[in-house]
């Protein structure tokens, strides 16, 4: 069993940064967090944000040892943080379309990126959160991804930045790509811009969001603020890459021989000679993960300025905030890299609430949950009509008293038939041709020992099957490819863009 040096130990650093979850009260805690145990409002405001391929390297969740996110940590601190949530697609439209929709996958047939959510034969009329806040007198309006890109919802929203048809703002680019020498990968791409932070597409939205906080609003507000970051390419200002020195940054803890065990559908979801191969052979590594570290803490700094903003504004004390990532990310863990796959590093991603007079300070929950969980929570947090159609379950439970009783795995799904569910304990993966994993966390944090052959977990696999879905439809449409010519040019005019 072959490893690199220096690796995390993540059950380790857990230890170390639950014993000072204590020194995680910072400065600046002031409006909802600090209120008593009040009735929450009828109808508080909801700031809503959301980062992209953001996994669990947070010091909240204590992911990866070297990192910085003292905003994420502070704003964590606040209410719960759900130290076990999980996304309900590896990609970033099903896990989008199915948060924002309180809709399954394998209900709607969005699987992939590829897949237009509305015109999936389930979502074509479907309810979205911003809508069903607008129904009861809500302002709705948005800025940045929340929607994946390609497929904006201009029904969504009353208002969106930069525009209903274009939601990201552009990010300056590098003058020539690919900067990490690796070719033919102008997107899986890092390094730093030499451009001020105010000049990056994510500032931008968090000056837009900035600007919302101090307005006067005469009607409760669902404002959704959607940060890019840390999503590839991995430009971000030079000062953020010069907090990681390459040769200083922790690795992943890897096995070489990790995908012995693993089915041929989960071996071919890791393409071990694809990302994986490429970063090994033009000596990246160190390099990718400094990329990756930089761009979580440019995206903290951008979060860190909203919050700012909002113990400012007026609307501290009546206002729910929900801060969350579509999905993780692999680093060479299981030999992959990106998301796409069932394994922890992919499935497991960034949740915490702070609701005014309801959650507490420093609340950390162990239960596993999925972002399908988020839309019946705010219809209980903000007294809107229920939705019968929504398969989620109201985490209000876990709000009031984070180690309530939860019977539920989190569920996630990577193309049709293919579904990991996660306990407190276990994992377990089925596969669309009847294969399987299991991996006993407890022991097996980093899923390196496939257990689904061992007859004495067959009633486990059995118990852990009845929370699989009953339905799965074939995928939905996919959109057209762009023509070959039409992408070419594109790249050549990209190329020629001034830093």
């Amino acid at each position: 069993m072959n490893r690199i040096s220096n690796p995390i130990n993540r059950r380790d650093f857990l230890k170390l940064t639950a014993a000072g979850a204590a020194a995680l009260a910072l400065p600046g805690c002031t409006g909802a967090a600090q209120q008593s145990l009040s009735k929450l409002p009828k109808q508080p405001n909801v700031l809503f944000m959301a980062t992209d391929d953001l996994n669990d390297w947070t010091g909240c969740l204590g992911g990866h040892p070297d990192v910085k996110t003292p905003n994420l940590d502070r704003l964590a601190q606040r209410g719960v943080l759900f130290t076990n949530a999980h996304c309900s697609a590896p990609a970033c439209n099903p896990s989008r379309a199915s948060l924002m929709t309180g809709i399954l996958p394998s209900t709607s047939g969005i699987y992939k990126n590829p897949n237009p959510w509305r015109k999936s034969p389930v979502l074509a009329d479907a309810v979205t959160i911003p809508q069903h806040f607008m129904a009861h007198g809500y302002t709705a309006i948005g800025g940045g991804k929340i929607y994946h890109g390609g497929f904006p919802d201009p029904p969504s929203w009353q208002d969106y930045f930069p525009s209903q048809q274009k939601n990201k703002p552009d990010d300056p680019m590098p003058p020539n790509r690919p900067v990490n020498g690796i070719p033919g990968t102008a997107h899986f791409d890092w390094g730093p811009v030499n451009v001020p932070d105010d000049q990056m597409g994510d500032s931008k939205v968090a000056s837009w969001a900035i600007s919302q906080l101090r307005k006067k609003h005469d009607k409760p507000f669902f404002i959704a603020c959607g940060f890019f970051r840390p999503h590839l390419p991995w430009y971000v200002p030079k000062k953020y890459f010069d907090m990681y020195p390459p040769d200083k940054v922790t690795l992943p803890n890897v096995n070489e021989n990790d995908l012995d065990d693993v089915p041929p559908i989960g071996q071919k979801m890791a393409k071990p000679q694809g990302d994986h191969k490429k970063v090994i052979e033009h000596k990246q590594w160190r390099k990718a993960v400094q990329g990756y570290l930089a761009s979580i803490t440019f995206v903290d700094t951008c979060v860190g300025r909203v919050i700012d903003a909002f113990d400012k504004s007026a609307y501290a004390d009546n206002t729910v905030i929900i801060l969350w990532s579509d999905h993780g990310w692999h680093l060479g863990e299981k030999l992959h890299w990106r998301k796409f796959s069932l394994w922890e590093e992919a499935t497991h991603n960034v949740l915490m609430m702070v609701a005014p007079g309801l959650t507490r300070p420093g609340g950390r929950c162990p239960r596993p949950v999925t972002m399908l969980d988020i839309y019946p929570t705010l219809i209980d947090l903000c007294s809107l009509t229920p939705k019968k159609e929504l398969e989620g379950n109201s985490l209000l439970p876990l709000l009031k008293n984070p180690k309530a009783k939860w019977d539920r795995p989190a569920l996630t799904t990577h193309g049709r038939n293919n579904h990991s569910l996660r306990t407190e304990r276990y994992r377990y993966i089925r596969y669309s041709d009847g294969t399987e994993e299991l991996y006993d966390r407890d022991v097996d944090e980093l899923e390196w020992k496939n257990l689904a052959a061992d007859p004495k977990h067959a009633a486990l696999k059995k118990q852990l099957a009845k929370s699989l879905p009953k339905t799965n439809v074939p995928e939905s449409t996919r959109a057209k490819p762009k023509s070959r010519t039409t992408t070419q040019t594109r790249r050549r005019k990209t190329k020629k863009q001034p830093n």
